[in-house]
């Protein structure tokens, strides 16, 4: 605000000298919309140079700034209803004056004073109400600072659940509820049965910096969560953290907040929940009636507000609700496996050693490279492997024509002991295929060494426990498949131990 002097300057070179406003803001050190500001204040409040001898500064200060209400000759425009009005989308003041100036045309003010009336109304408001949230347009998000104990009927222990807030811009209509925790599953729940509560969604969702919603806190890129991204593209809402240590941008909620804390957790203060269902059913109660109460500087409630301006504009709700899913980068093994929750999934193998993004729900799970989804699975519980041929090399998808029986069947046509060798591998294997290549192995042996020699090779490797392709190559080219088995070997005798201390067989019977 200007000073009284600067501003006895402006209102003598505007009417003594007739200057202009650009020339006036020269010469006074101030920018043209601030002299073009007092210059209207002045026009409204009927002043022109010289002001008189007898208009001190407090009395001038008290024209432009704090002028008493309206003239009564004048029709007086439904602020309250303006005030609502000018948060629809499309409509401006300009408008609002033409429908006010053609139901008073002869006693209707001007869209000047218009405009200053309607300015120093909105100062009477509090600072939330004052800004100019468009229908339809924000939700805004945020935790409770206090939360709801929740008593453990167990053990007596107390913890402390968590309030979720979630208001619209426009009417300030609020929904809340009681969770867990501030984890990346309950928050993403908030948002879902807020939307439904709203039955709609807003444009824009505005959430406050926390880690839950943004992984890089960035003050101009901030980076989303992946999971909570991917629950804004199924509401097609628009994710826009307010800024870092920036109140005002996520006033709104911050005021719901501050009244959920007077209106739900105050009146909760004396109540004992033992389960967050049970709390929720209270505040359940307690947001209708928060939300059916006036304003104290308004003649309506946030529901009737909603009902007029938020609802209509809102976006529908999508015909299914949105699946919980969780998102982590992931590095394609050599294999062409990628590890998620102890399962390898195949992708395809062209994406060898590059970095893929997991999205897993509790039935499937996806993989994403540069945003294409390149393979879906369903999803397991169990430690294995899940492959699909499509995903394998050519000289790879030959080996799904094989199956465990058709390996024992080849083997067998060596022998017994060449079958059993086969079926050890192929069980002792976290997946069947993995021991294909092995067995295969062991059989191309016998066109090198025989078969009856690759059999006695493989009945001594079971006796050994070792059911490998590279043992039974190495006993073959030792020659250990000619060799008496340890069991079998006649040509070491024992001779009996004669000592008095032992007893012998005649001893126990």
């Amino acid at each position: 605000r200007l000073s009284m002097r600067k501003i006895r300057e402006i209102l003598r070179l505007r009417y003594e000298h007739k200057r202009s406003t650009r020339e006036i803001a020269t010469s006074i050190s101030a920018s043209p919309s601030t002299v073009a500001e007092c210059l209207g204040r002045a026009r409204v409040a009927g002043l022109k140079w010289p002001v008189g001898d007898d208009l001190d500064d407090a009395k001038l200060e008290s024209m432009l700034y704090h002028a008493p209400a309206p003239a009564s000759d004048r029709a007086q425009p439904d602020f309250e209803h303006i005030h609502r009005e000018m948060r629809r989308k499309g409509v401006t003041l300009m408008l609002l004056w033409q429908e006010y100036k053609a139901a008073h045309p002869d006693d209707g003010y001007q869209y000047t004073q218009f405009c200053e009336w309607y300015r120093r109304y909105q100062r009477k408001l509090d600072v939330v109400l004052r800004q100019e949230h468009r229908s339809g347009e924000k939700g805004f998000v945020d935790y409770s600072g206090d939360g709801i104990p929740i008593v453990d009927p167990r053990n007596g222990k107390v913890r402390e659940a968590q309030l979720f807030v979630m208001t619209l811009g426009a009417s300030s209509f609020t929904f809340a509820e009681v969770q867990e925790s501030q984890e990346l599953r309950h928050w993403v729940s908030g948002h879902i049965h807020a939307y439904e509560y709203f039955h709609g969604v807003p444009a824009i969702t505005i959430p406050d910096n926390t880690k839950t919603a943004v992984t890089d806190p960035c003050r101009y890129e901030p980076d989303i969560n992946p999971t909570y991204l991917d629950l804004a593209r199924h509401y097609d809402t628009a994710i826009l953290p307010a800024r870092p240590r920036k109140p005002r941008d996520k006033a709104k909620v911050e005021n719901a907040v501050l009244v959920a804390q007077r209106w739900i957790l105050a009146k909760l203060r004396n109540h004992r929940f033992f389960s967050v269902a049970q709390a929720n059913e209270a505040v359940r109660d307690l947001v209708d009636q928060l939300n059916d109460r006036k304003f104290q500087k308004m003649d309506t409630t946030r529901r009737k507000l909603y009902e007029e301006l938020d609802r209509p504009a809102l976006r529908p709700l999508p015909p299914v609700r949105w699946e919980f899913a969780e998102w982590s980068k992931r590095k394609v093994n050599i294999d062409y496996h990628v590890e998620v929750d102890k399962h390898f999934y195949s992708v395809p193998y062209q994406l060898v050693k590059q970095t893929v993004e997991a999205r897993r729900t509790s039935m499937t799970v996806e993989f994403f490279h540069r945003d294409r989804r390149v393979a879906s699975h369903p999803r397991s519980y169990k430690p294995g492997f899940s492959t699909k041929r499509e995903h394998m090399p050519k000289s790879h998808q030959k080996y799904l024509e094989w199956t465990p029986s058709r390996i024992l069947q080849w083997a067998g046509e060596t022998g017994p002991y060449t079958a059993e060798l086969a079926k050890h591998i192929l069980e002792s294997r976290p997946h069947p295929q993995q021991g294909y290549r092995s067995c295969l192995g062991i059989l191309r042996l016998g066109k090198g060494f025989g078969k009856e020699r690759l059999e006695a090779a493989c009945q001594r490797a079971i006796e050994l426990r070792a059911y490998s392709y590279k043992n039974i190559k190495s006993i073959l080219e030792n020659g250990l498949d000619r060799q008496p088995l340890p069991a079998q070997d006649t040509t070491t005798t024992t001779t009996p131990v004669d000592h008095a201390n032992i007893r012998g067989s005649d001893y126990y019977h």
